[in-house]
């Protein structure tokens, strides 16, 4: 007999919290598999649970952990792929489930492990990108047929658990390149400074010339300068005879503690001011705090005669330089995160308040690196802008100045030093420039363009609250682009009718592990509730390419943006997919919702996809679960493959999202951040515009829902043309809604028509823009 709904419901929302507590717990990954099964075991109130991992050779697998076999087989039992049951899950890369395994033709006994007594099996197995990792493998004395709900609850937790033993042999390979190469790092990194060190004192300061960096926010703004000090840090610790390995550990285990408390008082600071998925960076550092292998590494250190201040530096050091050899480029952003944390144990080690910048006047920050702390002690509200020498672009310091829209410049190389005495700064964060006190006819030119966007901004506020209207009464509805909960209010600030496309990856990115159905619930209700019955468009999973999850390791492909992501990703987890819709469902009851599929290029995939959306109703109901009854389901169309199958796929959706920004750089083969094919990269390129207008005309003739989703109708050229092909909603940044409402209100259906027309007969897309540039100069006046 199979556990009660609610027993399967209680494991499925706490079984992953109590295996991130068993992992803090843990000495090893011996130690922490050995928890979860016996954590597994009770939960599901079977007698057995073990884990067999895959060897280096891909073949053997070798059984690690185990809750009611024999202790003395673990280490031992070793079975090929594709031998026993357990292999035959790895084999055939499914879930197994036997009634009566002792019959089946592929069972196997192991004298060790005594096995004979169980009369049913449910083998899951474990993934690395696709590549068996291992097999998670339940057994039980009576004859027990697992429930749907069983197995995808048990899904997940295999899901965890490949996280685990992945991240585990990423830390133990990271330790021994450690070994071999640390000494070689440093030195190659000491000198590499000091070369530029040298090319950046050689080079002369021209007052015209601007500094350049890369955009992380855009906008223009001047002001004075505040300089975020530096001068208290692990580069300024002073040597320091250890007093004593007890009064050290004593130190350490103090500092621990309070910057603990200081950690959670962040975390409240952010989570009020911004929105909860801006302070879930604070869990991680606790995380790290909370991380016995952390401070293991540190009381080794002091044992040799360290002080704590002194051992931290070299444990945080070996961290930060590991960190630093990662290809992947979020996780080597991550290391801010460790020296925030290791400056805030050194400022409480020596006894001092870490320095915190006090902005008594607006002004822009200067910085060579800004970390999460240091952004969330510092008001906000005198913060024009931001300029940081670090390159890092998905910090999250600078997630959260996203989140407040303060115009941000990245990677300036030479800016404390350059920057040290200025008194005036112009950031330009439209063009990339930072300008040091800059010369008179520069600080004039900018102070104009400062007078012109504040008329600009106040002239648009009559248009926020009033509908998108052409200059003859044709509706044009114009909704937000949104991931965070924070651009609730700048979304509804700017007067957008709802959500055309909220991207639920970015919750996902901010977090340390894979949210339950209960977060995401939540989390979904708030957006929804957010907007007061005007529609949310909410957007499956879509990581890969550029996006990808701190505890999720994607595969290593040469062209991840036309790899395995998206959708692709979300039918290989289908519990992980089925979990998200769920929630989903259930969020609908508390508004407008419709359900978007990313990257679709299969009417297979549509159809996979909507068995899914079937399955998650299903658990629902049997739950007893209230949800919504029926929801419309739309794709993006952004590859080529969707704009040839429109018809047929017109006919198993009920909307269209049209991703502009992926479906022109796949067309044109121009990636639109490669500064050497940037040019290549042109919205108003006839194939593109011709297909545009295809689709258009599909969605038209069937009755679909259309919506243009990326950054091409933010550009009054693009938008006038594709209101004359015929479509009639949009969804953008919000700053950008105000603006283009206006501009609707200049311009006239037919003359929108009419170019829209003219312009589909042409095939230079010079002529085009030529074009369309007159009658933009030809539209009559507000």
């Amino acid at each position: 007999m199979g556990t009660t709904k609610k027993s399967t419901e209680r494991f499925g929302i706490t079984t992953l919290e109590d295996i991130s507590a068993l992992i803090l717990q843990s000495h090893d990954l011996g130690e922490t598999l050995a928890n979860i099964v016996a954590l597994v075991a009770k939960r599901m109130r079977t007698e057995v649970c073990s884990i067999y991992l895959m060897e280096e050779d891909g073949e053997t697998l070798r059984l690690m952990a185990t809750k009611g076999l024999s202790r003395r087989a673990v280490g031992r039992v070793t079975l090929k792929v594709g031998e026993g049951l357990t292999g035959l899950a790895a084999e055939e890369k499914r879930v197994v489930a036997i009634l009566e395994p002792e019959q089946h033709p592929r069972f196997r006994y192991f004298k060790e492990t005594k096995e004979e007594r169980f009369h049913s099996f449910l083998g899951l197995p474990l993934f690395d990108r696709q590549t068996p990792i291992g097999v998670v493998a339940i057994q039980t004395r009576d004859s027990r047929e697992f429930s749907q709900e069983e197995i995808s609850a048990l899904s997940t937790i295999a899901f965890q658990v490949s996280a685990i033993v992945i991240n585990a042999r990423l830390l133990d390979s990271i330790r021994k390149k450690e070994e071999e190469s640390s000494r070689f790092a440093r030195e190659l990194a000491s000198a590499r400074q000091s070369l530029e060190e040298q090319k950046d004192a050689a080079k002369p300061l021209n007052a015209d010339a601007a500094l350049r960096g890369n955009v992380a926010y855009p906008g223009v703004v001047s002001g004075s300068i505040h300089l975020l000090d530096e001068s208290f840090g692990f580069a300024d610790l002073a040597e320091e005879e250890g007093r004593g390995v007890e009064e050290e550990q004593t130190r350490l285990d103090t500092a621990l503690n309070e910057v603990r408390i200081q950690t959670l008082f962040l975390e409240k600071q952010v989570s009020e001011r911004l929105g909860e998925d801006d302070a879930a960076i604070f869990h991680t550092h606790l995380m790290i705090l909370e991380d016995r292998s952390f401070h293991e590494r540190i009381n080794r250190e002091i044992e040799q005669g360290l002080s704590a201040p002194h051992a931290l530096k070299r444990v945080v050091g070996e961290y930060l330089a590991a960190f630093e050899r990662m290809d992947d480029p979020y996780l080597r952003e991550r290391a801010a995160d460790m020296e925030d944390i290791g400056k805030r144990l050194l400022a409480q080690l020596l006894g001092r308040e870490r320095h915190v910048l006090q902005l008594n006047s607006p002004g822009i920050l200067v910085a060579r690196e800004l970390l999460p702390s240091e952004m969330a002690s510092l008001d906000h509200s005198k913060l024009l802008g931001i300029v940081t020498e670090a390159a890092e672009k998905n910090s999250h310091a600078v997630i959260m100045a996203k989140s407040l829209g303060i115009p941000a410049l990245v990677g300036v190389r030479g800016l404390v030093k350059a920057a040290h005495s200025a008194e005036l700064l112009i950031l330009d964060a439209n063009s990339g420039c930072l300008y040091l006190d800059p010369p008179q006819h520069i600080v004039e030119e900018y102070r104009r363009l400062e007078v012109d966007l504040g008329r600009e901004l106040h002239r648009l506020d009559e248009f926020r609250d009033l509908p998108g209207l052409t200059r003859d009464g044709e509706t044009i509805t114009l909704r937000a682009n949104i991931g965070l909960l924070s651009d609730i209010e700048i979304a509804c600030r700017n007067g957008a009718d709802g959500v055309g496309l909220y991207r639920t990856e970015f919750p996902y990115m901010a977090r340390t592990s894979f949210p339950d159905r209960k977060d995401q619930y939540q989390l979904y209700r708030k957006v929804i509730e957010g907007f007061d019955g005007h529609p949310v468009t909410i957007r499956t999973l879509d990581i890969g390419g550029d996006k990808v999850l701190p505890y999720f390791t994607p595969p290593r492909e040469d062209s991840p943006f036309m790899g395995w992501r998206s959708v692709r990703f979300s039918l290989d987890h289908r519990d992980i997919f089925r979990t998200q819709i769920e929630a989903i469902l259930q969020a609908g009851l508390h508004g407008p919702v419709k359900m978007l599929f990313p990257m679709i290029s299969t009417l297979e995939e549509v159809r996979a996809c909507r068995e899914v959306v079937a399955e998650a109703c299903a658990n629902l109901a049997q739950e007893g679960i209230y949800a919504t009854e029926s929801i419309p389901v739309g794709i993006m169309i952004e590859v080529p493959a969707a704009v040839q199958m429109i018809e047929h796929l017109a006919r198993e959706v009920d909307f269209f999202a049209l991703g502009t920004n992926d479906l022109i750089q796949y067309m044109l083969a121009a990636d639109r951040n490669n500064p050497l094919v940037r040019k290549y990269y042109d919205p108003l390129h006839p194939a593109v515009l011709q297909t545009l207008h295809r689709v258009a005309q599909v969605a038209r003739k069937q009755q679909k829902g259309l919506c243009l989703c990326g950054e091409m109708a933010s550009d009054p050229i693009n938008l006038m043309v594709l209101v004359g092909m015929g479509v009639r909603e949009f969804s953008m940044p919000a700053p950008f809604i105000p603006r283009t409402k206006a501009f609707l209100r200049t311009l006239p259906l037919e003359t929108a028509t009419k170019a829209a027309k003219a312009v589909l007969k042409m095939t230079d897309h010079a002529r085009i823009r030529s074009y369309l540039e007159r009658k933009l100069k030809s539209l009559p006046p507000l």
